[in-house]
């Protein structure tokens, strides 16, 4: 099955689920949107005008040509194990996943009827739930498929994502440079302050930002963590030993400049990007 899409289920209708639904209806989508969730996030949906219908899984997969599983890591490949004997032959089965080895690899095992595109959009909150869903998410951010299906990069497009094209093992690698490092140190860093609460009376805007992602709840990361420990091992030594440079170059000026000049450069290059 290939073409346009006329019923799209969101399996999972949270903060990424909500957002991708919301940015489909701006986009033009004219077709039925069916919800998969909890209750009470069903609820949630509804009230943000996120989706038309809630059905059980099954059910919903029998009538769908896509099926967008944003849910968690270990909830998707629990997903990937029972999807494929409710679809239609050809249906367009992806993710939201953010992590893509072990799910790509599992979507191999056991997807046969249908097509699985694996995908990662960059993009997200601290806040969770549909309640925190936003329609332009998803603009001007890298939105990552392991493979390819021409609606569905059409769709990205009209919602603003830009389309970045990985194979499952390198985005694994890139992800935890650029996403679960920052997390770690994020976490790291408020884990000291809360260790030195006297410090927090005179934090200023450079603690705040730095701590942002801090707050970001343990069971979204527990699953990042045990699908990418391999490459997060290996961030985190890099990270480790380039700390242990700055200490080393604390009072060795020619050293230090040359870190800032070019820390700083690169950071302006993710800001153009």
């Amino acid at each position: 099955m290939s073409g346009e899409w006329r019923v799209v289920t969101v399996a999972g209708v949270g903060l990424i689920g909500g957002s991708f639904a919301l940015a489909l209806r701006q986009a033009g989508f004219a077709g039925k949107i069916i919800g998969v969730s909890s209750p009470a996030t069903i609820q949630a949906a509804f009230e943000r005008g996120a989706i038309d219908e809630a059905l059980p899984l099954a059910e919903a997969a029998a009538q769908s040509d896509v099926i967008y599983l944003a849910q968690p890591i270990a909830k998707i490949l629990e997903t990937l194990n029972v999807i494929d004997g409710a679809v239609r032959p050809g249906t367009l089965i992806t993710d939201a996943g953010s992590t893509k080895r072990a799910i790509v690899q599992r979507a191999r095992e056991t997807i046969r009827r249908g097509r699985f595109v694996g995908g990662h959009p960059m993009a997200g909150k601290e806040a969770r739930g549909v309640e925190a869903a936003d329609a332009s998410l998803f603009r001007t951010r890298p939105y990552v498929l392991t493979g390819s299906d021409a609606e569905l990069e059409r769709w990205i497009d009209k919602i603003g994502g830009r389309l970045v094209r990985l194979d499952a093992d390198e985005h694994d690698r890139r992800v935890a440079l650029v996403s679960h490092l920052p997390q770690l140190l994020s976490t790291a860093l408020a884990s000291l302050i809360a260790d030195r609460p006297e410090a927090a009376k005179v934090a200023g805007p450079a603690a705040a930002d730095l701590t942002r992602l801090a707050r970001s709840p343990y069971d979204i990361w527990r699953d990042i963590f045990s699908t990418n420990a391999e490459e997060i091992d290996l961030v985190l030594r890099d990270a480790i030993a380039r700390l242990q440079t700055l200490r080393e170059n604390l009072q060795v000026d020619p050293e230090m400049q040359g870190i800032f000049a070019r820390a700083a450069q690169a950071a302006s290059q993710l800001r153009q990007s």
